[in-house]
């Protein structure tokens, strides 16, 4: 039996597996050539590269489960401060990543996207804070169902007011949102109109992500019996898997409006997925695998900067390919991976080789007990 007092591996290696993955998929050789798990689902749906940004956000709830209790969850003083600083700081880093290279010739600041992946994960973790000092557990069971059920009727009350699409792209309350409070200019563009997926409506929802963290760290923070645990945590996490998969046939799972759905689905797959490594790892003690993906949970925020500055810089500058200007990435994958193993083969390969890299730096940073914490 694995005493609750003892620090889970699990936990820290599920974070690790996490930044892998999302170092994998943001990765690839090129757009044009990646394996379908490997992509974003268009709209609806929900593919392996789907669960990646709920997990993060799920690991920081269990995170401030542990977290919290040392300042013993009061709601103001102490705690206030730390939960206001790493907000404002979390959420300052993802706007310095949005600006980075910072001196642009061509920069245009009237277009410049405010919000972001980091901005989501600020706001959300300061929403789910607020809701974490000021609730008991019921209470925030409670508020957590009302957000959902709340933004669902949100979304459809748009719909028949305006007798749109509720859950359309270009229609839908997000967007509109959006586009009054932050302007269009300002949003991201990638799916051909100006929408942002870490929109500001949406953001409320990705905290009830948090907070089911926050409830399954509560679980494996105060349990006498991690086996035993891992067994209820199985069936919190197919209860909501279903609930999601049920609920999505009249409120589509869709990770860019952040559903109500797609919170319940992804987050019963985060904790079915951890409670099958608690189970594993910590309780068979079949941890041998597991040090890689520690090394690399060890510095996520760090990993998440370092990754998406260094994919900008390798756009930046370019190389002369058979009288052809391209990007240093395009440059990198069609002169060595591409070659070697083909289009979709080398795109993964290019991937794969930048998940080993970054290891390589993370590793020298966990010998040189070197941790950015924030």
């Amino acid at each position: 039996m694995t005493q609750s007092n003892e620090r889970l591996v699990a936990l820290d290696t599920f974070r690790g597996a996490t930044m892998a993955l999302m170092v994998l998929v943001n990765t690839p050789g090129t757009w044009a050539h990646v394996y379908g798990p490997l992509r974003h689902a268009k709209w609806h749906g929900c593919t392996l590269t789907d669960l990646v940004f709920p997990f993060f956000l799920f690991i920081v709830g269990i995170s401030m489960r542990y977290s919290f209790e040392k300042y013993e969850f009061c709601k103001w003083g102490p705690l206030f401060k730390k939960v206001l600083f790493r907000t404002i700081t979390i959420f300052t880093i993802g706007l310095l990543l949005n600006a980075f290279p910072f001196i642009r010739q061509d920069w245009d600041w009237s277009q410049f996207r405010i919000m972001g992946v980091l901005q989501r994960i600020a706001l959300a973790y300061f929403l789910a804070s607020m809701i974490v000092v000021r609730a008991n557990i019921k209470g925030i069971v409670q508020i957590s169902l009302g957000i959902l059920i709340g933004y669902w009727l949100l979304l459809l009350g748009h719909g028949w007011m305006t007798g749109v699409d509720p859950y359309a792209l270009e229609t839908n309350l997000q967007g509109v949102i959006d586009t009054i409070i932050l302007g269009k200019d300002h949003l991201y563009r990638g799916t051909g109109i100006p929408f942002d997926p870490e929109g500001l409506l949406s953001t409320i929802p990705s905290a009830v992500t948090v907070l089911i963290g926050f409830l399954v760290g509560t679980m494996i923070k105060t349990t006498k019996d991690h086996q035993d645990n891992c067994q209820r945590m199985a069936v919190l996490g197919a209860l909501l898997i279903i609930l999601g998969w049920l609920w999505g046939f009249v409120m589509p799972i869709n990770k860019q409006l952040w559903t109500s759905t797609y919170v319940l689905f992804t987050g019963g797959i985060g904790t079915l997925v951890l409670a099958g490594m608690i189970w594993l790892i910590d309780v068979k003690r079949m941890n041998g695998w597991t040090k890689p993906f520690v090394i690399f949970g060890a510095n996520a925020i760090f990993l998440y900067a370092l990754s998406g500055i260094w994919t900008k810089i390798m756009l930046k500058i370019r190389f002369d390919l058979d009288g052809a200007l391209i990007s240093g990435y395009g440059y990198l994958y069609k002169t060595v991976f591409q070659p070697f193993a083909g289009d979709i083969n080398g795109s993964l390969l290019f991937g794969l080789f930048h998940v080993f890299m970054f290891w390589l730096i993370l590793a020298w940073m966990y010998k040189k007990k070197i941790f950015i914490k924030i």
